[in-house]
């Protein structure tokens, strides 16, 4: 019986960023998106009111959607405000070894007092996380933060409006944004899988554009909300 040729490995390897540990790809950049207020109205959440600087957009990346101890990050994404501009910082493994120092890595981008800002995180990514940390042997530097999860203000806005209330639809309807050669959340598995069988990078770094996009709608919509909270109670201060 004939067995088909090994695939011969991809020249295109190039995955974004500076090896920062042994197999872990780190990248930075600082764009100008949005002027959030010092203040971020979080009443929509029901949270109390968090001053911008504290606040830590992320996402991750993962081998699949299921959860539980087989399913790891292979990406996490986090972003905040620095001097009125969006940084955005990006944690990629390109081995199974690399685990461990991403975990270390992503736990010194957090103090004490940081309010994470997710999209489904809490029954999602910090859970993952959380699980990842525990089999690491590290402690869980997300355990006793702040989290605010836009999903479920979102939901109870414009679940009756809206066809669905994923990330991409909140980014349509509040911020106009239209994604153009979007890699869909699906295919990042298999884009993290075939680079790390030796097949091309090209989209594994569709997926880091996918993840960063992610993030500034995050950002977009929880200053959306925020917003649109200080306007309804600056409107029904006004008719008192």
């Amino acid at each position: 019986m004939k067995h088909a040729p090994a695939a011969l490995p991809s020249s295109d390897r190039d995955v974004s960023g500076i090896e920062i540990a042994a197999g872990l790809r780190y990248t930075e950049v600082i764009v100008d998106w949005l002027t959030p207020p010092p203040i971020i109205d979080a009443a929509f959440a029901r949270m109390e009111p968090v001053h911008h600087d504290r606040l830590l957009h992320f996402d991750t990346e993962t081998t699949g959607l299921a959860g539980g101890t087989g399913t790891r990050a292979f990406m996490i994404g986090a972003a905040d405000w620095i001097d009125g501009r969006f940084r955005i910082r990006q944690l990629t493994i390109t081995s199974m070894a690399a685990e461990t120092a991403m975990l270390r890595t992503f736990a010194g981008w957090l103090d004490h007092d940081t309010v994470l800002v997710s999209y489904n995180g809490k029954c999602y990514d910090a859970p993952l996380l959380a699980t990842r940390y525990r089999l690491a042997r590290l402690p869980n530097p997300l355990l006793g933060l702040g989290h605010l999860d836009l999903l479920h203000p979102v939901r109870r806005h414009w679940k009756h409006q809206w066809e669905n209330c994923r990330l991409a639809t909140a980014e349509r309807q509040l911020l106009g944004v239209v994604r153009e050669d979007d890699l869909p959340g699906a295919e990042a598995p298999a884009a993290w899988l075939t680079y790390l069988r030796g097949g091309s990078a090209r989209n594994l770094r569709r997926v880091a554009q996918h993840n960063a996009q992610d993030l500034k709608s995050l950002a977009g919509v929880l200053v959306h909300m925020a917003m649109m909270e200080g306007e309804l109670v600056t409107s029904v201060t006004a008719t008192q």
